[in-house]
């Protein structure tokens, strides 16, 4: 009984691989590939839509006398589902995609389009300042005239960055923060007080424990210390007073 899978062959012992003849194939030959389609279409025969993905068993041949920086680029042929009608399409290296020939038309080609539109604009206006020397210049000029206004914006940001960096933020959240400035006042004048005080009660402690060792002339310079820093505070007071009235008003 057979294999029901060959998997081996029976060569004789007289077989001459030399004595086959060779298949004389054609250069170009077309061969049959399984295919989606690489973008959407639509036929030109019976405007039948052909969406991207679709699978076809298309014929693959080489494109003769086109290259890319020596890559090969092939073309397809598939049929429209609806009409047969033969749509050819090639690819297309440089722009990593696939360029449409005949039989169809692409659908959503504004990208490309435009920017088909934007690199012919360039290599226009490229080939005019090469041949005009004129509008070289102005473009130069053009250029030249931009630059300094850049550069005059971004004296401008550094020197308002400059001023910003030495404003004092604290002074002014005060300044529109009345209330916030009151308290804060008043926490000053409590502070100053308590310090006036302690300062009067130990003068009092000293003087009452060294009350018969002290003469007469420095009790009148304590005296004259005492009055002072009792002005000094209520000077304080004052000018505190006034700030507060500004606030207010």
């Amino acid at each position: 009984m057979s294999e029901r899978k060959v998997l081996n062959k029976y060569y004789p012992p007289d077989f001459d691989p030399s004595k086959i003849p060779r298949m004389k194939l054609p250069k170009n030959r077309q061969y049959t590939v399984r295919l989606m389609a690489p973008f959407n279409m639509r036929c030109k025969t019976c405007g039948e839509y052909i969406y991207k993905g679709k699978k076809f068993n298309a014929r693959k041949e080489d494109a003769e006398n086109e290259d890319y920086l020596g890559i090969r680029i092939y073309r397809f042929y598939i049929k429209c589902t609806r009409c047969l009608q033969e749509i050819s399409f090639k690819t297309d290296p440089r722009n990593t995609d696939y360029e449409i020939e005949e039989g169809a038309t692409r659908n959503f080609m504004a990208l490309k389009l435009a920017q088909e539109q934007e690199k012919r604009e360039e290599d226009a206006e490229k080939e005019e300042e090469a041949t005009n020397p004129m509008k070289l210049l102005e473009n130069r000029t053009q250029q030249s005239k931009q630059e300094i206004e850049l550069m005059e914006s971004l004296e401008e940001l550094r020197d308002l960055n400059r001023r910003q960096g030495n404003v004092d933020y604290d002074s002014m959240l005060l300044k529109y923060n009345p209330a916030e400035l009151k308290e804060q006042i008043k926490r000053m004048q409590e502070v100053e007080d308590e310090n006036t005080v302690k300062n009067l009660m130990g003068i009092k402690r000293k003087i009452n424990e060294n009350e018969e060792l002290v003469e007469s002339d420095d009790k009148s310079k304590i005296k004259n210390v005492i009055t002072s820093m009792t002005q000094s505070s209520a000077k304080k007071k004052v000018s505190k007073l006034n700030l507060l009235n500004l606030v207010k008003c």
